[in-house]
């Protein structure tokens, strides 16, 4: 079917998300707690948009809206970006120093009036997509805790979570870098932990936690100990084999 954002008409698949659609057409709609990787959660609301169905106008968060049929959509109408400058106002109130904040906020000319103080060395916006990513591992060692003013994700009790890998992909999702990961000397610190790092046996770099690699052996069910690869050294490698198959071939 078709459907129109911002007056270009954009093929859809029913039931696909209004965010995608828009994507893989060239539209750009801001997005804080989207991942590629992972489901949609529309916790930062950023991601809002203005359909237009049956001569009826309402606001959407994009990244969890399935399209059903035909409709029209406002990306960056007035509605929609007073609505984002409101939005980006709180989230400047709660880390004022963020850049990738303080830059969507100057894009909207949101600003924190003075009588609003805040933890300067403050980063998370508590989107939640460092605990959706976490859950999709199957692990859930990371959660939001508290409520109020002293709400934050951490681990249970603060402590060192024993269903934490070490993995590290609370932080690589993180669209604010809150999440630290400190690396020395093949050791890796994350939520008060410390993980053993795996060198790729063919470059040397380390590419993983111990936890990692048994996590992996015993969900998938395969011994990835045989072959300590790290992924840039598995591409290379899977390319000399697919070579000398060509190479074979010819022959």
């Amino acid at each position: 079917m078709i459907i129109k954002i911002d007056g270009k008409e954009c093929t859809a698949q029913k039931g696909e998300y209004l965010l995608s659609i828009a994507r893989r057409n060239g539209i750009e709609i801001p997005t804080l707690c989207h991942s590629d990787a992972l489901p949609g959660i529309g916790s930062c609301r950023l991601c809002i948009v203005e359909v237009v169905e049956k001569g009826r106008s309402r606001v959407v968060t994009s990244c969890i809206f399935p399209v059903m049929g035909e409709i029209e959509v406002l990306t960056n109408s007035k509605k929609i970006r007073n609505m984002r400058k409101t939005l980006l106002m709180l989230y400047l109130a709660r880390v004022p120093e963020n850049e990738k904040i303080k830059k969507l906020a100057e894009e909207y000319g949101a600003v924190v009036p003075e009588r609003f103080s805040a933890d300067k060395s403050e980063d998370c916006i508590l989107c939640g997509l460092c605990v959706k990513a976490c859950e999709s591992l199957g692990s859930s060692a990371i959660s939001t805790v508290n409520r109020g003013v002293t709400k934050k994700v951490s681990t249970p009790y603060d402590e060192p979570s024993k269903e934490c890998i070490g993995c590290g992909s609370c932080a690589y999702v993180c669209p604010t870098n809150a999440m630290k990961i400190k690396e020395k000397d093949g050791i890796r610190t994350i939520w008060n932990k410390d993980f053993k790092l795996i060198k790729c046996e063919k470059c040397g770099e380390y590419f993983a936690t111990k936890e990692q690699i048994e996590y992996i052996n015993k969900k998938k069910g395969f011994n990835l100990e045989d072959e300590m690869l790290c992924d840039k050294c598995k591409k290379k490698k899977a390319g000399e084999r697919l070579k000398e198959v060509f190479e074979d071939y010819r022959e």
